[in-house]
């Protein structure tokens, strides 16, 4: 069993020991590939979305030095027609980039060090091979390809985390020969000498890399333009690969006593990814599982500093846009333009679309939009905007809790003053002329209540439909509130109109404890009042 080549199964082995959830029908997906002009493969997702269990998945499968028949049994791959056709059939060659990048030693000279350690022991596993005497690793693997016939698979996992470390690209200044390639520059070049060379086709069966970013672009072309790309933003086929699905994560709920599947959709679901429609993040539900309550495990996927070092640099009106998604609103994106760099961000759709990458936003294909997709990351947002100062956003939560604890007692003046400077503060994102768009302010103004409460707007109910509506979560011991809008009426005609319409009849069905509001706002004295009555 080697560090690089063949290193057999022992790794799928340990992740089927834990709650596995199967994920193998991907491999026919990739099967389909082997040997074809699509037999290069950069499927790439967000930190702790199961990056490299898939990638130690395929090693198993495919690794000719072991026999995993018997770790697929009863798995889904096993009814595929394609399971006994590559089922331990090649040489496989692992890499896992970060196990360079982490290492300050290598800092400097990772490409060279990389190619020295496979090299090596390529080398030691065809001994009977004649090599070129300062053959590069490609070289090396067709004189393996030429004197044996044998042939490799390659697996890369975190095939970006140069791109993302040490992103630095040459600069000439003259003669491109007065430069020395930067680390990016040999790595890239170190890839298109593996998988674009004539020799390339011969050598790999085929070739599987892992990552978070697609393959850079360079001058707005792929550096490697002959991969098939699977990402957050283009799934192809492979969405249901990429989270758990609801069924899925319904299945681990049946085993867990302490939460609940709603408890789980509440903090980890609300990612679109392609054609489906409700996908989790698996990382986060299997620690909230194993730890028997929900909260946020984001903080440790590294990628923080980075997401609140975007969020900072406030293009065309940003702030204003995260103020709206964290009050369930969504913002139009555009990330086409995005060359795939997390070192070269230009527009808010380049920080956008960076963020859909690194899973802070969701990306809803159809409509062109983004939007946060759960109380797990609108809190890691919060922290973000806090840890960087944007007094603006920090004043819109702050003043939000203050409302919500103003609705809670009854205070209806303090409400209606409360509602006074959400508007004034918020007049960049909407100017008012009817009741849609108070209840936009509204959604904004009451962004607190995400926490302890579910936010419908226009919810059906009754004879029609209700504002707002405010569902306490499971566990929480809050009324629900229903709350009704009017433009330039009073605030006793929303109260009524709650009543003829029976707006609360609906909301009955969750609790017994409910608050009517009703808020109106007055065009001509610019301000808002408010009338609470307990149901």
């Amino acid at each position: 069993m080697g560090t690089y080549i063949n290193k057999g199964n022992l790794a799928f082995k340990k992740i089927l020991r834990s709650k596995y959830v199967d994920k193998t029908s991907f491999i026919a997906t990739v099967n389909s590939t082997i040997d074809t002009e699509d037999q290069y493969i950069c499927a790439t997702r967000c930190r702790r979305f199961g990056k490299s269990m898939m990638a130690k998945t395929l090693c198993a499968y495919y690794d000719k030095s072991c026999d995993s028949r018997e770790l697929f049994k009863g798995l889904a791959i096993e009814k595929d027609p394609t399971f006994e056709e590559h089922l331990n059939k090649y040489n496989v060659l692992y890499l896992d980039i970060t196990s360079f990048t982490t290492q300050p030693e290598y800092h400097g000279h990772i490409v060279k060090s990389i190619q020295k350690e496979l090299i090596e022991e390529i080398q030691l596993e065809f001994p009977d091979v004649k090599y070129k005497e300062g053959a590069d690793l490609m070289g090396c693997l067709q004189s393996i390809f030429n004197q044996t016939g044998q042939r490799f698979y390659f697996i890369i996992d975190e095939w970006d985390a140069i791109c993302r470390e040490f992103p630095e690209r040459r600069k000439y200044k003259g003669s491109p020969l007065e430069v020395a390639p930067t680390e990016m520059d040999e790595y890239v070049m170190l890839l298109r000498r593996l998988f674009k060379s004539q020799s390339s086709d011969k050598v790999f069966v085929g070739a599987y890399l892992t990552g978070i970013l697609p393959m850079v672009k360079y001058n707005t072309e792929s550096a490697l333009n002959n991969f098939r790309e699977y990402s957050m933003v283009k799934p192809r086929n492979a969405a249901a690969s990429f989270g758990f699905t609801s069924n899925e994560v319904k299945v681990l709920c049946e085993k867990c006593n302490e939460i609940t599947f709603d408890d789980l959709v509440t903090w980890y679901d609300g990612y679109k990814i392609g054609n489906e429609q409700s996908i989790f993040n698996p990382n986060s539900v299997m620690n909230a599982i194993n730890a028997g309550e929900c909260s946020s495990f984001w903080a440790a996927t590294g990628s923080y500093d980075r997401m609140a070092s975007y969020i900072d640099m406030n293009f065309d009106g940003l702030k204003d846009d995260i103020i709206n998604m964290l009050a369930g609103g969504r913002c139009v994106v555009n990330p086409t333009g995005f060359v795939n760099d997390m070192s070269v961000i230009n527009t808010k759709d380049d920080v956008f679309t960076v963020l859909i990458h690194l899973g802070y936003l969701a990306y809803d294909a159809a409509e062109h939009e983004c939007y946060i997709p759960n109380k797990e990351i609108a809190g890691e947002i919060i922290n973000a905007v806090q840890a960087n100062n944007w007094q603006e956003v920090i004043n819109t939560i702050k003043l939000s809790k203050e409302l919500v604890n103003a609705t809670l007692t009854g205070d209806a003046l303090k409400v209606a003053s409360i509602i006074d400077v959400a508007h004034d503060e918020n007049t960049s994102i909407l100017s008012y002329n009817d009741e849609n768009s108070l209840s936009c302010v509204l959604s904004i103004a009451y962004i607190y209540a995400k926490n302890d409460y579910i936010v419908h707007r226009e919810l059906p109910s009754g004879k029609g439909f209700a504002d707002l509506v405010f569902i306490p979560r499971k566990h929480v011991n809050l009324p629900a509130m229903v709350v009704e809008l009017k433009y330039d009426k009073d605030a006793y005609a929303a109260i009524e109109q709650i009543r003829r319409k029976e707006y609360q009849g609906k909301v009955l069905e969750y609790t017994s404890n409910l608050l009517l509001v009703g808020i109106n706002y007055n065009k001509d004295t610019k301000k808002h009042t408010c009338l609470i009555e307990k149901y």
